[in-house]
C-alpha cells in the first residue's frame, strides 16, 4: 500500500488534514472569508476540505484546488457534487509550484502544506504571486513548543519557535490578523485519529495482503507521535495581509 493510500485511510475520521477541530476551521474560514463572495485558491488542496467548507459555508464564495493526487482530486469532486457545490469549484491536477491563474484570489490557503514549496517563505511567496489587492492568506505551520530532540527534528523537519515562526512571517511583508495555535486536545485528537483509523482498517480486513503492513505503520507512527514529539511539537495557523500593498 502506498503513501497516499495510507494517507487516505488515516484520515478517514478527521478529514481535515491537520491538527484543527471543526469550529477551529469555521473560525479560521470566517476570518479568511468576511465579505462570503470571494473567489479562494487552495494551493495542495488535497481532498479540498477547506475548499467545500467554505463554498458550503457562503452560497456566492468560489474556489480552486491545486494538488498532484488525482485519487485525492476525484474525492473533492464527489464531495463536491454531493454538496451541490460543484459548479463554483474548479480543481486542477499539477504541481502547486507550476499553477497559474489569469485572475487573482481573495483568498490564499495553504494549511499543512507548506513542504509543497520547501518551507514557510517559499510558500507565501507563491500566494503572494496569486493574491488580490487587499486578500488574505490563511496558513498553517508547524513550530518547536521546546526544544526538539535530534530525532523529531530529522522526523519532522527543522521548524523553529512560534515566537520566530511569526517573526519571520513579519519580516517577509506580512501582518497577522487573525491567528490560531491548535490546543493540546486538537493535537491529541488528531494523532488518535489517524492512527486509530489506519489500526482500525487494519482489524478489520485481516485478510487483505496489506493489513499486517498497515498495522504496522499505525503503530509505529503513534510511536513516534508519543515518544519523540508530542511534547514539543505545535502547530499555529495565520490568517496574513499583506503589510503594503
Amino acid at each position: 500500500m502506498n503513501r497516499e493510500q495510507i494517507s487516505r485511510l488515516a484520515h478517514a475520521d478527521h478529514p481535515i488534514k491537520s491538527p484543527l477541530d471543526d469550529d477551529s476551521v469555521r473560525r479560521l474560514l470566517e476570518r479568511g472569508l468576511p465579505r462570503g463572495d470571494e473567489r479562494v485558491l487552495d494551493l495542495g488542496c488535497g481532498s479540498g476540505e477547506w475548499l467545500l467548507r467554505a463554498l458550503a459555508m457562503h452560497p456566492q464564495v468560489r474556489a480552486e484546488g491545486v494538488d498532484i493526487s488525482e485519487d485525492a482530486l476525484g474525492q473533492a469532486r464527489q464531495a463536491a457534487s454531493s454538496l451541490g457545490v460543484h459548479e463554483r469549484l474548479v480543481l486542477h491536477h499539477q504541481e502547486a509550484a507550476d499553477f497559474s491563474s489569469p485572475h487573482p484570489f481573495d483568498l490564499v490557503l495553504s494549511v499543512g502544506a507548506t513542504h509543497a514549496y520547501g518551507g514557510l517563505l517559499p510558500t507565501l511567496a507563491a500566494a503572494r504571486r496569486h493574491l488580490a489587492p487587499g486578500g488574505r492568506v490563511l496558513i498553517g505551520e508547524g513550530f518547536w513548543d521546546d526544544e526538539p530532540s535530534r530525532e523529531a527534528v530529522e522526523m519532522l523537519g527543522d521548524f523553529t519557535d512560534l515566537a520566530t515562526t511569526v517573526d519571520r512571517v513579519v519580516a517577509d511583508g506580512w501582518t497577522p490578523v487573525h491567528g490560531h495555535v491548535s490546543t493540546r486536545s486538537e493535537l491529541d485528537d488528531y494523532e488518535w485519529a489517524c492512527w486509530g483509523s489506519l489500526a482500525s482498517w487494519a482489524l478489520d480486513h485481516r485478510a487483505d495482503p496489506d493489513s499486517s503492513q498497515v498495522l504496522e505503520t499505525a503503530g509505529t507512527r503513534r510511536s513516534e507521535w508519543l515518544r519523540a514529539y508530542r511534547d514539543t511539537w505545535g502547530f499555529v495557523c495565520l490568517v496574513l495581509r499583506r503589510t503594503s500593498d
